[in-house]
């Protein structure tokens, strides 16, 4: 079978294969820059998974770190107070030592009526001890030490000092 085309319909279909060609060649241009975008995005977003894994893994170190530091800081302020009780306990202990080293040269004698009533450490345990016995809080004398007492009848509480191995009067 033989076809017959006119000339003007041979030329338009040139001139529409040319510019379908002319298409198709920047069409593959495009796609050609396409393709080398889309390999450096790839390449970008590789890049960008590997910044994100290494983030992630020092993100759960310095979470291990962080939890170990909260325990050291944790058995660190348990021992602050036990060094604090200890210091408090050592304090006390310096005390009492101290207290039991200053050994009393005399004692101070509770006397009623002249009758020795009982013997205290410090003057103010004696007065205190009379106090509770009904002797009025205020009134409370000294005595000069080598003067004369009034007679032990005419004192309803007296307090004397009394030096250790000595007898009383």
């Amino acid at each position: 079978m033989i076809a017959l085309i006119r000339t003007r319909t041979l030329n338009t279909l040139r001139t529409d294969l040319a510019t379908a060609e002319t298409e198709a060649q920047a069409a593959r241009v495009e796609a050609n820059a396409c393709l080398e975008q889309s390999g450096d995005l790839l390449d970008h977003l590789t890049h960008a998974d590997d910044v994100a894994d290494g983030l992630r893994a020092e993100l759960a170190q310095s979470r291990l770190d962080a939890a170990r530091l909260e325990g050291e800081l944790e058995a660190l302020r348990a021992q602050a107070l036990l060094d604090t009780e200890d210091r408090q306990a050592l304090r006390t202990l310096l005390r009492a030592t101290r207290k039991q080293n200053q050994r009393a040269d005399r004692v101070y004698a509770l006397f009623h009526h002249g009758r020795l009533h009982s013997v205290h450490p410090t003057v103010e345990a004696a007065e205190i001890a009379a106090e509770a016995e009904g002797a009025p809080r205020s009134g409370w004398t000294t005595h000069t030490p080598g003067a004369a007492l009034p007679p032990a009848c005419e004192v309803t509480w007296r307090v004397q000092p009394l030096p250790f191995g000595t007898p009383t009067p």
